[in-house]
């Protein structure tokens, strides 16, 4: 059986029963890391409601993803990052696995598990053919305490109870040799049999643990991934959030310049200095890449970077609640709490929508975007994994879809267009970065109430095609700023990209809207409160 038969799952397939499958000449996308837009998306919840207007067989599928295929490259991600698809308990949800060497059932169609292999190896050479990797989130830390490892070998597979994990489930001992062995076996398998591109470990500071609970310096699990011939060509992702609090602060994840990590440090800092909150130091240590935890011999590549994520309040329910329940959530409801018809909440809670995916797509790292937060998916304030929706298909038709679909795909394009400035494997020198107040002297770096942060990113020279500086200005203030944009060269003057104040669809321009009052020796621009603006320099037209 794929796995072990004693495991005593019969609903899983025999090899001998899944026909070979042919790759044709499939060739995997192998992209640089700096390179990334991750599309993070649940299997079932993608397209099962009806408004993806799939077969019913199809809908909430490998194969559904696969027919919305458009959908990801119109929104420009390259990569997208499925929440478990092992077979798990129905109650506790994908994050409690109790097999890891197949697909589950529940997303092939007529729940066949033969068919669930074949048209996820389809969906995977689909995105393979467009140039899209595929990463798989993994959970080895713990398993449904009902599962078959547990009646293997309790004392060897999993900790004492209480010893690590203190929520539901068995924590596995993934440091015992025969956990360890286990585990790279399924992570090889994943590689070699379904053309895998990476994977992200959930409660990965968990991986780090000892035969007593202990923490080691050097784990053998997590080391032996690092340099395993097969897995070393993938991208492996420790994602350390703990939404429990359970791990002991000030623990580093050991990466041997290979381990990436999901970034929880900038979705703190980004969300507190948006809500008007937070020094200007941490947002531009996030805007810079990080390098508090990343300057260790990886660099801002490294850093995979989001605002929101599955567990949580979602895009739209992140500027719509802050009450005292949402405090974790550093969250803020622009002035009213919940749903209303409040034109100048609205218009507020859209300026920080904006502002939110701008920051997050032209900092340095990897963007991570969350699905359903292009059309305004809401789970009504609920907190839990289990409250959130489907994806509802017909809210992309909306004013509130149209427009932010189409602002992430110019940002997007912006982000590759601007690779010189915006995707970086390698920390910025000193040469390319200066920082701003709105009067382009320093900022206010040690003043907690200041809210106003500006930088000029300067172009390298380039004969082929000139490239302009960046101006990227963000105002967190409940008042407007008048800010001095830098002088440039002769031949060239400023355009302006981006400012999230103003109404669709004149808030961003590919092309750029001219600055008026730029004969003048010095050129001012009006930010609105709660905005962020991305000015261009660009050559006069002749």
């Amino acid at each position: 059986m794929i796995g072990n038969s004693v495991l005593g799952l019969p609903q899983i397939a025999k090899l001998g029963d899944v026909p070979a499958f042919d790759w044709g000449r499939e060739v995997r996308p192998c992209l640089p890391m700096e390179k990334l837009l991750v599309y993070r998306l649940n299997i079932m919840r993608f397209t099962e409601d009806k408004s993806s207007n799939l077969p019913a067989d199809v809908a909430g599928t490998f194969s559904g993803v696969s027919e919305k295929l458009q959908h990801f490259k119109d929104l420009g991600f390259n990569a997208l990052l499925l929440e478990p698809i092992f077979p798990f308990d129905d109650k506790k949800g994908p994050y409690f696995p109790f097999h890891f060497f197949s697909p589950v059932n529940l997303y092939g169609p007529s729940g066949s598990s033969v068919l669930a292999i074949k048209s996820m190896k389809e969906m995977i050479k689909r995105m393979h053919e467009n140039g899209i990797e595929v990463y798989l989130e993994v959970v080895f830390t713990h398993t449904d305490e009902d599962g078959p490892l547990q009646q293997i070998d309790y004392s060897s597979y999993c900790y004492a109870d209480g010893v690590v994990f203190q929520g539901p489930g068995d924590a596995l001992n993934c440091n015992y040799p025969n956990v360890q062995q286990f585990i790279l076996e399924s992570l090889r398998y994943w590689v070699t049999e379904f053309h895998i591109d990476g994977f992200c470990f959930m409660n990965a500071l968990y991986l780090l643990r000892g035969f007593h609970g202990e923490y080691l310096s050097r784990p053998p699990l997590v080391e032996a991934i690092a340099f395993d011939p097969v897995l070393s060509e993938t991208k492996i992702i420790a994602d350390s959030w703990d939404p429990h609090n359970f791990v002991s602060k000030g623990i580093h994840f050991p990466h041997w310049k290979r381990w990436a990590e999901i970034n929880s440090s900038f979705c703190v800092d980004v969300r507190s200095f948006v809500r008007g909150e937070g020094m200007l130091s941490n947002l531009a240590t996030r805007f810079c890449g990080s390098g508090d935890v990343f300057s260790d011999g990886r660099g801002p590549a490294f850093s995979f970077n989001f605002i929101t994520r599955n567990f949580g309040l979602s895009l739209v329910d992140l500027v719509s609640f802050s009450s005292s329940e949402y405090a974790s959530e550093l969250s803020w409801n622009c002035g009213e709490e919940g749903p209303t018809n409040r034109k100048v909440v609205l218009e507020r809670r859209i300026k920080q929508i904006r502002n939110f995916l701008l920051i997050l797509f032209v900092s340095l790292g990897v963007p991570i975007f969350n699905m359903g937060d292009e059309c305004g998916l809401s789970s009504g304030g609920s907190l839990a994994y289990s409250d959130r929706k489907p994806l509802n298909w017909n809210a992309l038709s909306t004013a509130f879809g149209h427009q932010t679909t189409q602002f992430i795909s110019f940002l997007s394009a912006l982000r590759k267009r601007r690779c010189d400035l915006l995707e970086k494997r390698n920390f910025m020198s000193p040469e390319i970065i200066k920082w701003h107040g709105s009067d382009l002297l320093p900022p206010r770096w040690d003043d907690p109430s200041a809210k106003f942060l500006a930088m000029t990113l300067h172009a390298e020279s380039l004969e082929v095609q000139p490239r302009g500086d960046l101006y990227i200005a963000f105002n967190a203030a409940g008042h407007s700023e008048n800010v001095c944009l830098p002088s440039l060269p002769e031949e060239m003057e400023w355009v302006r990209l981006v400012d999230t104040a103003l109404p669709f669809p004149g808030f961003f321009s590919s092309n750029g809207d001219p600055v008026l009052g730029q004969m003048s020796e010095l050129v001012t621009y009006e930010m609105k409160s709660y905005s962020c603006v991305i000015f261009e320099g660009k050559l006069l037209s002749g």
